[in-house]
């Protein structure tokens, strides 16, 4: 598949979930592949209800709409794991510019007797919305379930157990957070785009489509390619802590949201699902990613010491 296509493969996951033996083997590979090779796959007949996101991107554009002070009053000091993060909190690590962004972060919600309910942030419900709690569960639940088929699918891929990748993700600490990308400031820095060119830090991401265009990855071939997905289709894509475990088999691909046109300056909306493993998980590589040409290049760390260095790269948690 190197160099073979110039888009992101589209797959339907019902090929894996209802298909025939060849059938589900075909996605197996595209998907692997294609992961591989882009970073990313876009997936079709995913499950995830379009009016769902729609209503989900109605009720965040309500709530970014709101005047800063009712804004911060959803803003928690928790390195931005839930609630609201003002615009230019966030950059990409190593950048000194901030992101032309703000955005909200929905976590797990664990019952009170759960191991992890006291180790989480509990999240943060503006009272002016009181819709949202509901809907963006919803969502997050739903994106989830996707997500575990997927790894799954991912585990087939590397032929080894179905639960070897969806077992370090169980009732860990995911994230869907809804950005918004204000429209750029007449005199904004020339410098700074709306999310500079940057590395997932989790396992695997699920990006809903998104309200505009803008984003683009970076091929092996250093080139940047526009993979905005079409309505209705799920963008999926490979983190940091995937790359850890698999020993770069499936690396980390570098993208960025580019700015708008002149003609096009309006607020942009997207809706990623950051899919992460428990805190004490440990990340560690995969014994079939060891090889005589591929020897074992990252120490084993937890989830949450990976996360803690991460956030403190880009700028959300401050330095011990």
């Amino acid at each position: 598949m190197e160099g073979a296509l110039k888009r992101v493969p589209l797959v339907n996951l019902e090929d894996f979930t209802k298909g025939t033996p060849a059938e589900r083997e075909r996605f197996v590979a595209t998907y692997g592949e294609s992961l591989r090779w882009f970073g990313f796959v876009r997936v079709d007949g995913h499950g995830v209800d379009d009016a769902l996101v729609q209503r989900n991107y109605d009720l965040f554009r309500k709530f970014f709409e709101l005047d800063l002070p009712a804004k911060r009053r959803c803003e928690v000091d928790r390195a931005g794991q839930r609630g609201y993060v003002g615009f230019g909190k966030e950059h990409a690590k190593d950048q000194a510019l901030a992101d032309l962004k703000e955005f909200w972060h929905v976590g797990r919600e664990l019952p009170r007797e759960h191991p992890l309910a006291s180790v989480y942030p509990a999240n943060v419900w503006p009272a002016e919305l009181p819709e949202l709690k509901s809907t963006a569960l919803a969502l997050f639940g739903s994106l989830e379930r996707c997500a575990n088929v997927l790894l799954e699918a991912l585990a087939a891929y590397f032929r080894i157990e179905p639960d070897s990748f969806r077992h370090m993700t169980r009732d860990g600490n995911s994230i869907l957070r809804a950005i918004h990308y204000p429209p750029l400031a007449p005199h904004h820095d020339p410098r700074a785009v709306r999310a500079a060119a940057h590395e997932d830090i989790n396992i695997i991401t699920l990006l809903c489509g998104a309200t505009a265009t803008g984003l683009e990855l970076l091929t092996r071939d250093g080139e940047w390619l526009a993979v905005d997905g079409l309505p209705g289709q799920i963008v999926t894509d490979a983190g940091d802590m995937l790359a850890r475990v698999t020993n770069e088999v499936i690396p980390s691909t570098t993208h960025r949201v580019v700015n708008p046109g002149d003609s096009a300056n309006s607020s942009r909306f997207s809706l990623p699902f950051f899919v992460h493993p428990a805190p004490d998980v440990v990340l560690d590589c995969l014994p079939c990613c060891d090889t005589k040409d591929n020897p074992r290049r990252y120490p084993p760390v937890t989830g949450q010491a990976f996360l803690e260095q991460r956030l403190r790269e880009i700028g959300l948690l401050k330095p011990s």
